[in-house]
């Protein structure tokens, strides 16, 4: 199954949407059903990592903190997502690998895949972030390929595509709030600072 689209950010500069997007944080907090997303090891489990609360978000957080903490090409990294699909409401154990990332060109790239009862999936995807025509904003594009199997595959294109686009919609609206908090604060040099550290 294959899931594409476009979004555009009028007054967010793409070095703003790439370090909000770059930050494992920031993204758990814009995805819905997301508990948490981690970088992990051999020996990483699911049910005894306990998610990190309370850590502070750009702009307020330390610019140095939020560079340590973003994406690493080769690194995998554990998600616990829960998603509802018609009456189907799996917790997936997800794990992520980030195979490509450009800071030149704004281009992420992760392959991975995911178990609950009685489902699983296997995805590649990506992002990269153009500026606008303008220079006023980014346009983020992003794509997925998926391989779902199990109870959820069951309830075909037509129940599973809406909610997708129901995810994707709910956490380009979330992010786009906080990469618009950024931008606020980028007369203070935060953006600078992180664009020179990632």
């Amino acid at each position: 199954m294959n899931f594409e689209g476009e979004f555009e950010l009028e007054s967010v500069p793409p070095e703003t949407a790439w370090s909000v997007l770059s930050d494992p944080m920031a993204v758990r907090d814009a995805l819905k059903g997301c508990r948490y997303i981690a970088p992990m090891d051999d020996d990483f489990n699911f049910d005894e990592y306990e998610a990190e609360e309370d850590v502070e978000m750009l702009p307020e957080a330390d610019p140095d903190e939020v560079a340590d903490r973003a994406f690493v090409a080769g690194q995998k990294y554990a998600a616990l997502m829960q998603v509802g699909v018609g009456s189907v409401k799996p917790q997936f154990e997800t794990t992520v690998t980030i195979t490509d990332r450009d800071d030149e060109t704004f281009e992420m790239l992760a392959s991975g895949g995911g178990d609950a009862s009685g489902s699983s999936f296997s995805m590649n995807s990506g992002m990269r972030i153009h500026e606008l025509d303008d220079g006023e904003g980014s346009r983020i594009e992003w794509w997925t390929e998926a391989d779902i199997s199990g109870r959820i595959a069951q309830l075909g294109s037509r129940v599973i595509k809406p909610v997708s686009n129901k995810i994707v919609n709910n956490f380009f609206n979330n992010i786009e709030q906080q990469m618009t908090d950024v931008d606020e604060e980028a007369d203070s040099g935060v953006t600078d600072r992180l664009r020179n550290m990632l």
